[in-house]
């Protein structure tokens, strides 16, 4: 079958070990079910696995891909949760949880296997390339706001990073559940387009707010990291889930952080439940994902392109345009 895969490990160039070609189909397993891929969408979780970070040599040829929704065996149209082993399903209580790609091929291919566990139904308001970017970016932006910082209609918000796939859904996310959304983006388009999708305001990084935040949905890391910790109100949570400029900021605002007792919460994915939840929110509120770009799968390297330079808002989405047949 055809698929997008990780043939080495390159830190500095990761584009280098991104291979389009036949890998594959996926073999029958006690407790699982594959899955005919009709829409898969891009992470930066994608990258990091080409610069070697969750994904071992020892692990290659590896399929990309976090994300997808398709059909299963029977013809139901599903969404996957991309978490593995994070009830124990399908590979025993003693495996630690995984992402997809970290120890089981991925999505970015004409079928993908997972426990049926991780295998949701599909709201048929959502297309497959809508529903297929809510499982990585939306559900961690979902986690970030409702469960790990906790706020309430009339909060107030700052999201570093619009344009980004975990930044764009929190701003979505958060004016479609009453909050107050502040956005920051180096680039004058990107602070526009956050503000049509509902940011009360949106600023260069580093400007001062009109006014102190209860929470901050940090994803950019080290460049943002003293802005976001100054722009918490006393008693503010700080929650991050990524650092795509880097894990080791100049300041780290320690005495601020104490002084003004303030939460500092890592955030990773999601659960089911949580996924679930999303799902149905999207189809009540018709809250949709934001879409970049949508591309076929045999031009996964466009996309790929696209995400490292950071040229994008939303989400690049990856469709198999073919009827999905084990071809080796």
């Amino acid at each position: 079958m055809f698929a997008a895969y990780a043939a080495r490990i390159d830190r500095d160039q990761p584009l280098s070990g991104l291979v389009l070609g036949e890998r594959p189909a996926p073999e029958t397993r006690p407790g699982w079910v594959t899955v005919n891929v009709r829409a898969a969408s891009l992470n930066h979780h994608d990258l990091w696995s080409l610069r070697g970070v969750g994904l071992g040599e020892d692990k290659l040829p590896m399929i990309l891909g976090c994300d997808a929704a398709g059909t299963d065996q029977d013809g139901n149209e599903v969404v996957l949760h991309s978490v593995i082993g994070q009830s124990g399903h399908g590979v025993g209580p003693e495996e630690p949880r995984s992402i997809l790609t970290e120890r089981y091929q991925g999505t970015f291919a004409e079928q993908v296997t997972v426990p049926a566990w991780n295998v949701l139904r599909k709201p048929a308001e959502l297309s497959f390339e809508e529903a297929a970017c809510l499982p990585t970016a939306w559900l961690t932006a979902y986690r970030m706001l409702f469960t790990n910082a906790g706020v309430r209609p009339g909060d107030s918000v700052l999201v570093q990073g619009a344009g980004g796939g975990v930044a764009t859904a929190a701003i979505v996310l958060g004016k479609a559940a009453g909050l107050r959304v502040f956005a920051t983006s180096r680039d004058e388009a990107k602070r526009k387009r956050a503000v049509e999708l509902g940011a009360v305001e949106a600023y260069e990084p580093g400007a001062r707010l009109p006014q102190r935040v209860d929470a901050v949905i940090e994803t950019v890391g080290a460049a943002t990291w003293s802005h976001s910790v100054k722009s918490l109100r006393p008693g503010g949570t700080l929650v991050i889930s990524g650092a795509t400029s880097g894990d080791r900021p100049a300041h780290a605002e320690l005495t601020r952080i104490f002084f003004l007792e303030l939460k500092v919460v890592g955030s990773t994915m999601g659960s089911k439940d949580e996924l679930e939840d999303l799902l149905a929110f999207c189809a009540a509120t018709g809250v949709r994902p934001v879409i970049d770009e949508i591309l076929p799968l045999d031009r996964a390297r466009e996309g790929f392109e696209k995400l490292e330079a950071g040229d994008l808002f939303g989400k690049i989405v990856l469709t198999v345009q073919t009827s999905p047949v084990n071809r080796g």
